[in-house]
């Protein structure tokens, strides 16, 4: 199972030259921008800066559909319902389900927001080594402790990915067959609880041999990513944030009663 999200971390595209710091603060002004967005005249600009941004990453766009399959899932539940549930003006009615402008319009903001938010974060997360990632939010302020963490959870998800495996195919020699009935279900639940009891008891294992090595004792991460870059990647931020500008000031402006 693969869990790795900087697989093309290691290519020469403008998004993968720009310095991280530079970067994590432009994408993240970006995100907010997206965040702030409540009108849905201005998704299709959102999405047409994500594009773009997209296409210079030079990342494959399976990447990016691999990527949205399980929260993609989600957002397909959410809106499906909206647009039955939500608001009371009538578009088309059959039978006791009816089409409301109300909820097609959420559904369009909220989709825009979830696609326009997610492959910024898969466009960082896919150009950015993660221990670079890491190591630029503890220059910018990040407890050295929760990086550790992250770490180290990164580092065992991979382990948890094997065991998953290996309970699979037990399961699968043993002629386990998924029917979604009641039974599936509930063996379904007893390897999760196994999973995650094998992932509790690992990692006591893992604290106390790190204790016994002197962990806590020492000095902690320091940052190896400093500065800002050159001044291109300035200037890459300072779009960045200027879009966002313009995003919260046009979402003022839509919203601002008329006189």
């Amino acid at each position: 199972m693969r869990l790795t999200l900087d697989t093309y971390a290691g290519r020469q595209s403008p998004i993968h030259q720009w310095w991280p710091r530079a970067k994590l603060v432009g994408m993240g002004l970006l995100i907010l921008g997206f965040a702030s967005v409540q009108t849905l005249q201005l998704i299709p600009l959102c999405l047409l800066v994500t594009i773009v941004l997209y296409g210079l990453s030079g990342l494959p766009w399976s990447f990016l559909r691999s990527r949205l399959r399980y929260p993609g899932l989600f957002l397909l539940g959410l809106v499906i319902a909206l647009p039955l549930l939500s608001g009371s003006t009538v578009l088309w009615q059959w039978g006791p389900l009816a089409i409301r402008q109300e909820g097609l319009l959420a559904m369009g903001l909220i989709a825009g927001r979830f696609l326009s938010i997610v492959t910024l974060g898969m466009v960082l997360l896919g150009t950015t080594p993660l221990l670079t990632l890491i190591d630029t939010l503890v220059s910018l302020g990040l407890p050295p402790l929760l990086a550790e963490m992250a770490l180290l959870s990164y580092r065992y998800l991979f382990d948890m990915a094997d065991q998953l495996d290996l309970l699979r195919q037990a399961m699968r020699l043993r002629g386990f067959q998924p029917r979604g009935n009641r039974r599936s279900w509930h063996q379904l639940a007893t390897v999760m609880g196994t999973l995650f009891i094998r992932s509790y008891e690992q990692s006591e294992r893992v604290y106390k041999a790190m204790r016994l090595r002197g962990y806590g004792y020492g000095r902690r991460l320091s940052p190896q990513i400093r500065g800002w870059g050159q001044p291109a990647d300035l200037a890459a931020t300072g779009l960045c944030a200027t879009i966002a500008l313009i995003l919260i000031s046009l979402q003022m402006w839509f919203v601002a009663p008329s006189p």
